[in-house]
């Protein structure tokens, strides 16, 4: 019983994860491309907000419960579809926190030209684009995880 609540909230966090991940991307574009500054630091307070809420809770129950399904199961975290997720979790993790650090600026640099009644500076585009690039392989990446853990394919055990 135990191992299957383990592996429910391990699901629950990887659609979290994924959920999260497309949904912020969703908002954070459709609110860059109608330009108009309350508008995105509104959606950027909110994205900010479940990255903080949902997002971080689930990177760190994602280890746990992983590790503890695996070790119940029988596995080696270098077996190599698990060391192949691991090492795409780090990947996706050093996209995010780059990623969470510019929404917070971009939140902030829209907040600062909506109580000054001006466009949106041009270090707001430059944090978006590089957010928009950041955000492709860190996504690439949890749907590759997706896989790994769904087809568990026979990669040679990493030593």
């Amino acid at each position: 019983m135990l191992y299957l609540l383990v592996k429910m909230v391990h699901i629950i966090g990887a659609a979290v994860l994924l959920g999260t991940g497309a949904g912020i991307a969703f908002f954070m574009l459709v609110a860059h491309l109608r330009g108009d500054p309350r508008e995105i630091a509104g959606v950027a307070r909110t994205v900010v907000l479940a990255d903080f809420l949902f997002t971080a809770s689930a990177v760190i129950l994602q280890p746990i419960t992983g590790t503890w399904l695996a070790w119940s199961s029988g596995y080696s975290l270098r077996d190599g579809w698990i060391a192949a997720s691991i090492a795409l979790y780090l990947v996706t993790g050093a996209f995010w926190l780059p990623v969470v650090w510019m929404q917070m600026q971009m939140r902030d640099l829209a907040v600062g030209a909506v109580a000054t009644s001006t466009k949106l500076p041009a270090g707001y585009h430059q944090l978006f684009r590089w957010w928009f690039v950041f955000g492709f392989p860190a996504f690439a990446a949890v749907l590759v995880i997706f896989w790994l853990m769904i087809a568990r394919p026979a990669i040679p055990y990493w030593d």
